[in-house]
């Protein structure tokens, strides 16, 4: 049986491994592999490279004389030494080993400061007089951008801290720029990579290495470490998969590339490697490998086979991510943007995780639907994710879940609340949703209660006219109460917005940006990021530009990636000269900052058309009426405190003595009572005693209609009673309608 080792080559986050490895090794120890083993070599890179020793190594490179430096860079070599006693005390700092540094470092005076401290902004505003920690946090991430600035200056002209040469992979229909880069002499970030590497393969002594290449900035390294491979270790077979070839190397016919990759998977990685374990070990000719590109050694061309012997395997069964061998201890958690929402990304170990495989919409015309990684839809049952999340708090210590989903479904979400607070399974938990009404008030109030702290999901363009275009199922008045609602219950709220699709105007362009404002204004959105729209070759827009008004223009197939398509739009908008000020307004809301400012004002230089969005826009819609209880009878009863008690009291009321029922139950914060009549008092305790210990059955209002007691009927009838100030006050304490 071979030993493997799976890589995720630099760069993606320093704060939490990429799962892909994770996934793959608990799977393949699952079919009984048990010489699997996982590195993050971009980890173990930074690790290196920030270092006294690394940073000697790139001091001493500067002082050679071989570049020529920028003020900024010059500064940088003056303080040399001082760097180089900080940056291991520092990463200790972000590793969250030595906390006892927050206060030297927000004292000033001791980390040394460059161009990046320029742009501090106003730290006790950010952060109170108590937020210690995250403020030395926010510091040390400037401290280590302004290293990276001079590395990516000279040394390591590709580097940053969370990509590598990202741009050699972006629209690479050719293979020419990749091949020129491997063909250059290693630059010193690369040199270090390569040390590192060759320590981490003679650690492990692997037979097969496989590389995980999510995005594009990985190619170049996972290529550089296979290059090394190939001369040091022919015999060693090596591996590609993830998401930047299920992207863009579908239809590859290079070669070269070949020469330092053997195999070339696409889509999920189970299925491909079962295949190919088969095929090693003589169980299986090669016409019958899954998804795999290789190069035929009689003829040098690439060969593509797919055999349907074996479907794809389902997503109930791929298991529970094992994190085994990663130093998950050794993980920077940075801040580079103050924004709570917007640090979530970067700060904190989140153990990742995918409710469902694929989207359950998969229609958005800008996305690839037509994708296995989207197009599939496999949910997974609440149970077996719920016992995912356990065995992953039970083997990393973390309570933190990132659900990376395309869109997690809000049914499956659902479910996987209720069955966590079955369970009393206590972890934090955010991730990506779509806009749409299936996320009630109530609905969000339940994720909350599961540990929902944020959410992420896509309002685009913000224009019902192009969300109409693009098939996103939604409305701006949707979102704006979804995302109030999410917010009501105390959930985080990002929003991804896009500018550029296909026939925007730079009317609708200024409009959309009028709606965020709205947004920000109501405190509904707490973060976003505007992200130019890109035509690629397997969404429903480069599918058929035609029906979208626009023109695929190039680029030219070169035989590599094939994945991001230029087009011409002539009706839409100058979108190059709009994106700055879209990113500043932005970046300044998300910050409590000028949002009364005049729209035009962040566009200096450009004439910009007026907004033709009403100011009450989202007012209008946070305003629109919710079903009323006697509407959503169908709906199932969920109490989200213990079981109350009752007390029956007597009161005078117009001279006759009444009795009075006064149920009172315990919350999180404090007590909370009502008073009602002793028969709706006792079905009332009856209900909720039932709600709060079983969490297993499934009773809807119309189910408790049916147990409503004529003698409860006769003091209040269940039409008075839906409407009673003592169901409201049930209503916003906690009973919820899901």
């Amino acid at each position: 049986m071979p030993r493997l080792l799976l890589v995720t080559p630099p760069l993606t986050q320093l704060n939490t491994p990429y799962p892909a490895t994770a996934y793959l090794t608990g799977f393949l120890r699952s079919q009984g592999y048990d010489d699997v083993f996982q590195v993050d070599a971009g980890l173990a890179l930074v690790l290196r490279l920030f270092s006294a020793d690394g940073l000697r190594r790139v001091f001493e490179a500067l002082e050679s004389g071989a570049y020529s430096l920028s003020a900024n860079a010059q500064r940088v070599l003056r303080l040399r030494r001082r760097y180089e006693q900080t940056v291991a005390p520092v990463v200790l700092f972000l590793q969250n080993k030595d906390l006892s540094l927050a206060s030297r470092i927000c004292a000033g005076q001791w980390l040394p400061e460059a161009g990046r401290f320029t742009q501090l902004g106003d730290l006790e505003a950010a952060f109170g007089t108590l937020g210690l920690t995250d403020q030395a946090r926010h510091l040390a991430t400037l401290y280590l951008e302004d290293l990276a600035d001079v590395i990516r200056e000279t040394v390591g002209p590709q580097f940053g801290l969370a990509r590598y040469a990202e741009k050699l992979g972006l629209t690479a229909t050719s293979f020419d720029p990749i091949q020129a880069e491997l063909d250059r002499p290693p630059n010193l970030v690369d040199t270090l990579l390569l040390e590192v590497w060759a320590e981490l393969f003679a650690r492990h002594q692997p037979d097969v290495v496989a590389f995980t290449v999510p995005f594009p900035g990985n190619l170049y390294g996972a290529l550089r470490l296979a290059q090394w491979l190939k001369t040091h270790h022919p015999q060693v077979k090596t591996l590609m998969g993830g998401g930047y070839p299920n992207t863009e190397l579908r239809d590859i016919r290079e070669p070269r590339f070949f020469d330092y990759i053997d195999y070339l998977t696409l889509d999920d990685g189970e299925g491909p490697w079962l295949a190919l374990l088969d095929h090693w070990a003589g169980h299986r000719p090669e016409a019958e490998l899954q998804r795999t590109f290789l190069r035929d050694p009689a003829t040098g061309a690439v060969r593509y086979w797919n055999s349907p012997r074996q479907p794809a395997v389902a997503h109930r069964d791929v298991g529970a991510p094992d994190y085994t061998g990663l130093p998950l201890a050794d993980y920077l958690s940075v801040i580079d943007v103050l924004n709570p929402m917007h640090r979530l990304w970067s700060d904190g170990r989140w153990n990742k995780l995918t409710i469902a495989h694929g989207c359950y919409w998969k229609r958005c015309s800008f996305c690839d639907v037509t994708l296995d990684y989207i197009g599939r839809f496999e949910p997974a049952p609440a149970e077996i994710l719920a016992d995912r999340i356990e065995a992953l708090v039970r083997q990393t210590g973390q309570t933190g879940f990132h659900f990376v989903d395309e869109a997690a479904p809000p049914l499956q979400l659902r479910d996987l609340a209720v069955e966590l607070l079955r369970r009393g399974t206590q972890i934090s938990w955010w991730g990506n949703i779509r806009f749409e009404k299936t996320f009630t008030p109530d609905l969000c109030r339940l994720l909350a209660a599961s540990g929902c702290i944020a959410v992420t999901g896509g309002l685009e363009v913000a224009s019902d006219r192009l969300l109409a275009l693009m098939e996103k199922g939604v409305t701006v008045a949707q979102v704006a109460r979804v995302a109030q609602a999410f917010g009501q219950a105390g959930v985080l709220v990002h929003a991804y917005l896009m500018y550029g699709f296909p026939t925007q105007t730079a009317r609708e362009t200024i409009d959309s940006l009028e709606v965020v404002r709205q947004l920000f204004a109501h405190g509904v959105l707490q973060s976003g990021y505007w992200h130019r729209f890109s035509m690629t070759a397997h969404a429903p827009v480069g599918r058929n530009p035609a029906k979208y008004g626009v023109t695929m223009t190039g680029p030219e197939p070169g035989g590599f990636a094939w994945n991001d398509l230029w087009h011409d739009d002539p009706t839409g908008a100058d979108h190059d000269a709009l994106g700055p000020g879209l990113a500043k307004a932005l970046y300044n809301w998300m910050h409590g900052v000028l949002l009364d400012a005049p729209l035009a004002s962040w566009f200096p230089g450009l004439r910009t058309p007026r907004v033709t969005v009403p100011p009450t826009l989202i007012t209008e819609a946070l305003a629109e009426p919710v079903k009323a209880d006697a509407a959503r009878v169908h709906l199932r009863l969920f109490w989200l405190h213990g079981t109350p008690t009752l007390t029956i009291t007597e009161k005078r009321k117009k001279g006759q003595l009444r009795k009075v029922a006064r149920l009172e139950w315990s919350e999180s914060a404090g007590e909370n009572d009502l008073t009602c009549p002793p028969a709706v008092g006792h079905w009332l305790q009856s209900l909720l005693t039932v709600l709060a210990s079983d969490y297993g059955t499934r009773r809807t209002l119309r189910d408790a209609q049916a147990t409503y007691p004529p003698a409860a009927a006769a003091e209040w009838p269940w039409e008075h009673l839906l409407i009673s100030p003592s169901w409201r006050t049930l209503r916003e304490a906690g009973l919820l309608l899901v």
